[in-house]
């Protein structure tokens, strides 16, 4: 990982759009704050695609979709992606699965969520759950007392005993049932509603986050940015963001949205 502050100007000014996590990378300390926000209302009035894509569920991407300045939204690790079509004046929802798959998926979760309570103390059901449409998110230190890494790690495993994919976030480790992610879901919503082959436009996308379940995301885009604190789950990751900022969560966001612009004025 190189400083985000030894990019080249090229590089950063060849960039047409911002992927990016939301949990730890956009905001900070569960916060979102005002110079956070404001990054994404000025990669927007640069011209620039704005996409979150995370691991928040279906309620949240409701309200992310419709009232922040962004063009799209990926949301529960890839299970779906919501936009806001501006023509017909609605919310629109493309899932990757049938109704039946999900309500599937779903009653599989149940025995899922049995085994986590029972097995790791400690261990809870996220906040967010109630508005969750597709997977299971286990909270390990967002609203209980921070979970030792072995216990984190215990939660996926009983996941993927019961043939779940499981992926590790700042604060949930979040599991489903089906052969989706991050990285899959963005490709097609990049296709089917913007019209990119990212196979042959990468370079020209940034993705920005900073845990686990964003290295498949470090791992196609050349010029994936991390948040400082990516270093905290750099041994848990099979690849890693080409470059890093300077400051951690949100602070690093905005330390990015700021490179990216003067690249472009410049």
């Amino acid at each position: 990982m190189k400083p985000l502050a030894s990019c080249p100007r090229a590089v950063l000014a060849n960039v047409r759009g911002v992927l990016t996590d939301i949990d730890e990378t956009i905001t900070s300390a569960g916060h979102l704050t005002a110079e956070a926000y404001g990054a994404l209302e000025a990669l927007k009035k640069a011209g620039l695609l704005v996409v979150p894509v995370t691991g928040r569920p279906a309620g949240w991407c409701d309200h992310i979709a419709r009232f922040w300045p962004v063009d799209a939204v990926v949301g529960e690790n890839g299970a779906f992606w919501m936009w806001h079509d501006r023509k017909l004046g609605k919310l629109r929802t493309r899932w990757i699965q049938s109704d039946a798959e999900r309500a599937d998926g779903r009653r599989r979760l149940e025995a899922v969520l049995a085994d986590v309570l029972r097995e790791v103390p400690g261990a809870g059901v996220a906040s967010d759950q109630p508005y969750r449409l597709a997977d299971l998110a286990i909270d390990f230190c967002e609203d209980v007392p921070p979970l030792p890494r072995p216990e984190v790690e215990r939660i996926v495993a009983i996941f993927r005993r019961h043939g779940a994919e499981a992926k590790i976030s700042s604060i949930h480790v979040n599991g489903w049932f089906g052969r989706y992610d991050k990285l899959t879901t963005t490709r097609a919503m990049m296709g089917e509603l913007f019209g990119v082959r990212l196979d042959g436009a990468r370079e020209a996308y940034v993705f920005a986050g900073d845990s686990p379940n964003d290295s498949p995301m470090f791992g196609f885009f050349p010029n994936g940015v991390g948040m400082a604190n990516v270093r905290d789950f750099a041994d848990a990751m099979a690849h890693l963001p080409g470059w890093i900022t300077a400051a951690r969560s949100g602070a690093g966001f905005v330390e990015l949205v700021r490179a990216l612009i003067k690249a472009r004025q410049s």
